[in-house]
């Protein structure tokens, strides 16, 4: 699985022009799923995220009772473009393996007490964000 964390003053999605979820300060998280992911990594990426000291004061969503996360799927996160011009997304698990376990990177992160909001797995969204910083981060296990 990865997890591309991005530290946000603010973060929304749209989906046909209607804003689906949003946060103000706190990450936002881009889950790309491949085959052998578990609901285990699953829920080891939302305990990672949920720990990661990159909100200003080196302080995590844990610590910040304001900040929010918003998680949205990209299943491009496992794109290879190393041979010719056009990426293949072979890696990348297919929707429905992956939305039950982008589903439980939510759910683990609102179980730890931290606000969450999502994108709508498999639709066209618009991502809007500003980043703090510049702070991305990639994590993989």
């Amino acid at each position: 699985m990865r997890a591309l964390v991005q530290r946000v003053s603010e973060a929304r999605v749209e989906v046909d022009a209607r804003t689906v979820g949003a946060i103000g300060t706190g990450l936002l998280v881009l889950v790309g799923v491949t085959h052998d992911d578990t609901e285990d990594v699953a829920r080891a990426v939302a305990r990672k995220v949920h720990r990661l000291r990159i909100l200003p004061g080196e302080l995590s969503v844990a610590d910040e009772p304001d900040a929010g996360v918003l998680v949205v799927s990209q299943f491009t996160l496992y794109g290879d473009a190393r041979k010719g011009r056009r990426p293949t997304w072979a890696v990348a698990a297919p929707g429905s393996r992956a939305e039950p376990l982008v589903e439980i990177v939510a759910d683990t992160l609102r179980d730890l007490g931290t606000r969450v909001e999502t994108g709508v797995f498999g639709a066209d969204m618009r991502v809007h964000l500003v980043n703090e910083g510049p702070m991305t981060l990639l994590i993989e296990l």
